[in-house]
């Protein structure tokens, strides 16, 4: 939005002395001192945390408004000023009395100036940062690209993702996809979008609330996204204008409450579908895709129109079997998805932990043998039966006619109870390797051995007791190497401990003919 307040709050040079040392995106706030979100007053060059930390930005600039009687008028303009503020890590600006993002500038630029002088402050402290980390892995192993930050042994070459205010479900979500090679690599190689032109052609774009759905791009802000990530960066990377389409885009997800991350991922791979079926700067997007070899006819799965990346991945084809009890007329349908959302059967939920004793352990064979074992349908399912002409009992069952490069299994850990949605906490063991897909197949023969294999690449992890609340974080393997995502910190970490985590969600890779073959 155009802000009418910038000439009277933009008051600060752009070079000013008073700015803290080292980088914006480090700055702390001068009241609680966390370096969480930090917000600069371009009036008084004052560093604070942002609203979803503790707010004292905010606070910052209610104290300001204020009015003391026993000052002159001028005192009192001087004191009512301190109204816009610049994000430390993506430089965007807010005006407070506007309540809103703002896109304009000063007569004089200040706005601009003052994002540069943030930026160079920012790149030179890097550059000074990277050297400093060549010099300690000069001297260190191969395998010790570790540093220590606060006590905690955090990944050099891994970035994190800020929370932008209860935003863990869509970080833990845009990690694991980070890390499905494949479909990382198409959306990173895609030729940048000019989203706007005129007055503000070649600078960033900045989006805000006041914006019009046909400003955004989805797919240009998650290939932006994407490339942020695994750079090497220890600043973490705020997805401030992803969040924004989302929000634009995505209603549901408007606000800062907490949400599913498996409703997110759903979400965002249909958009990025849409939006990818379109043209892309002149160029069909499909054109695109088929210019890709690895992506090869035979591995789409067409959802919703013409098939993309997303499909190509993650489509997969379930053949679902309704037979009438009554009559035995059988009915047959195929049905496309991108991933399978898997009950935990009754029998294990109360088994909360691996080395729990009360009964056997639940495996994610037993969750894909309850999906698709066959199942007479209640009262509340009947079957419409065109040979009876009326509704009848019936049993179904699901095969998988075609899988998926990438085969994503959501686990169901929330289900509905009189008045609340409750979490199920039971521990379902997961294979890292070799998950072997050839027993659910409706035609086992026709694939090769090597085709029906999975190793993990990523798990997403809910932690808590309910899908409204609680933490979203993930584990994904890197050219070997296991790492945890929890928001902006990135650790290193170990096999061990990733089986032992309760899945919410699994992304599994189809195996190269070359691997070896370990089976669940």
């Amino acid at each position: 939005m155009e802000c009418p307040h910038l000439s009277s709050s933009v008051c600060i040079a752009p070079d000013s002395a008073k700015f803290p040392n080292g980088s914006p995106s480090s700055w702390c706030c001068s009241v609680c001192r966390s370096n969480k979100s930090p917000w600069v007053c371009l009036t008084c060059s004052s560093v604070h945390c942002g609203r979803y930390v503790n707010g004292h930005a905010k606070k910052h600039y209610e104290d300001a408004q204020i009015p003391l009687t026993n000052h002159k008028k001028s005192e009192k303009q001087e004191k009512a000023q301190h109204t816009v503020c610049m994000d430390c890590s993506s430089y965007s600006t807010y005006c407070y009395r506007c309540d809103d993002f703002v896109v304009n500038d000063t007569k004089l630029g200040l706005v601009q100036k003052v994002r540069e002088h943030l930026q160079n402050l920012e790149n030179s402290a890097f550059t000074a940062d990277r050297h400093r980390k060549r010099k300690l892995l000069e001297n260190s192993s191969l395998n010790s690209k570790l540093l220590k930050v606060n006590g905690s042994t955090t990944a050099v070459c891994a970035t994190g993702l800020r929370n932008l205010g209860n935003t863990c479900f869509m970080n833990a979500i845009l990690q694991s996809l980070s890390n499905i090679e494949q479909f990382c690599c198409y959306f990173k190689e895609l030729p940048a979008v000019e989203l706007r032109n005129g007055k503000t052609a070649g600078r960033r774009t900045y989006h805000t609330r006041s914006q019009g759905d046909s400003n955004v791009s989805l797919v240009e802000e998650f290939r932006k996204t994407l490339c942020a990530l695994w750079q090497g960066s220890q600043t973490a990377f705020s997805p401030e204008s992803l969040f924004y389409v989302v929000w634009k885009i995505m209603p549901n997800f408007r606000g800062y409450q907490q949400q599913d991350a498996h409703e997110f991922m759903r979400y965002l791979l249909d958009h990025l579908h849409l939006e990818l079926q379109g043209g892309f700067n002149g160029i069909s997007r499909s054109s695109i895709l088929q210019e890709n070899s690895t992506l090869s006819a035979s591995n789409k799965c067409c959802i919703n129109g013409a098939s993309t990346v997303v499909t190509a991945i993650f489509g997969g084809i379930l053949q679902n079997e309704v037979n009438c009890l009554i009559c035995g007329t059988e009915s047959r349908k195929f049905d496309p998805f991108l991933d399978l959302s898997l009950d935990i059967p009754s029998q294990f939920r109360n088994k909360r932990s691996k080395n729990q004793e009360n009964g056997p352990t639940c495996s994610l064979r037993d969750c894909l043998r309850s999906f698709t074992d066959l199942e007479e349908l209640d009262e509340t399912e009947l079957y419409m039966c065109h040979k009876c002409k009326k509704k009848q009992k019936s049993t179904k069952k699901f095969w998988i006619q075609k899988l998926p490069k990438v085969l994503c299994l959501h686990l169901k850990r929330f289900h509905w109870t009189a008045y609340l949605r409750n979490k199920v906490d039971t521990y379902v063991e997961f294979p890292l390797r070799g998950l072997d897909m050839k027993c659910y197949l409706l035609e086992p023969e026709n694939s090769g051995p090597e085709n029906c294999l999975y190793d993990l690449a990523a798990v997403v992890v809910h932690h808590g007791s309910g899908v409204g609340s609680g933490h979203y974080t993930a584990y994904a393997t890197h050219e070997g190497r296991w790492f945890h995502f929890n928001d902006s910190t990135v650790t290193l970490t170990d096999e061990d401990t990733v089986v032992k985590a309760k899945a919410y969600i699994l992304f599994y890779v189809e195996r190269q003919a070359k691997a070896g073959s370990d089976k669940l």
